[in-house]
């Protein structure tokens, strides 16, 4: 559940709204529900014209530079800020977000997976994306390889959500707005999804 909607934050902010909700949602962990995927897809619709329920026509070119480089500087901060700061931020047992079962678990993922493709995978993830960073710091995740995974997840996140947006602004033209509210939904489901799967797994083992 987002406590600022996209369309809102596009139609207030603009484009320097846009940025600083990417730097913010990758770089700082305990700010939580930032519309990141959602906003792109409408940053993306905004910047095709089309979409009477946006109502600022954003330039193409400096949203796919400008949005990209947000969220690598973003997930750059919170690599940092897990490096320095992280052994303090997974003391507390009762946090819902920082809570130290999660990095233990965490830790499992990383064996399992490695943590190139966690940092990917968990791009693509809410309340994931805010943490991935940070852990990765935690963990000494070394400042070479994750600038790698960061750039390369942030450029397939950015330009993938924005070309989308685009593109269906482009070919649905006036008729865009009744296929936003399913496509941002479908969106939402599709980004959740793998931690509805990880609880389910969870459940199943534990039962």
């Amino acid at each position: 559940m987002h406590f600022l909607s996209a369309e809102s934050a596009i139609n207030t902010f603009g484009l320097i709204g846009i940025f600083a909700i990417l730097f913010l949602e990758t770089g700082l962990p305990l700010i939580i529900g930032l519309p990141g995927d959602s906003l792109l897809f409408l940053a993306g619709v905004a910047a095709s014209g089309t979409g009477e329920k946006l109502n600022v026509k954003l330039s193409l070119a400096p949203l796919l530079i400008g949005s990209v480089l947000a969220a690598i500087f973003g997930s750059q901060l919170g690599h940092w800020l897990g490096k320095k700061y992280g052994v303090k931020l997974f003391q507390n047992e009762k946090s819902k977000v920082f809570n130290p079962r999660y990095l233990a678990k965490t830790k499992t993922w990383v064996e399992n997976y490695g943590m190139g493709k966690m940092i990917f995978i968990g791009r693509f993830i809410p309340v994931v994306r805010h943490v991935v960073n940070p852990v990765s710091g935690l963990l000494g995740f070394p400042v070479k390889k994750f600038i790698f995974w960061n750039v390369v997840s942030a450029v397939v996140w950015t330009q993938g959500f924005i070309w989308g947006g685009y593109y269906l602004g482009e070919k649905l033209k006036g008729s865009v707005d009744q296929y936003i509210l399913p496509i941002v939904a479908v969106i939402v489901i599709l980004s959740i999804s793998p931690i509805i799967l990880e609880l389910y797994k969870n459940y199943k083992n534990k039962r």
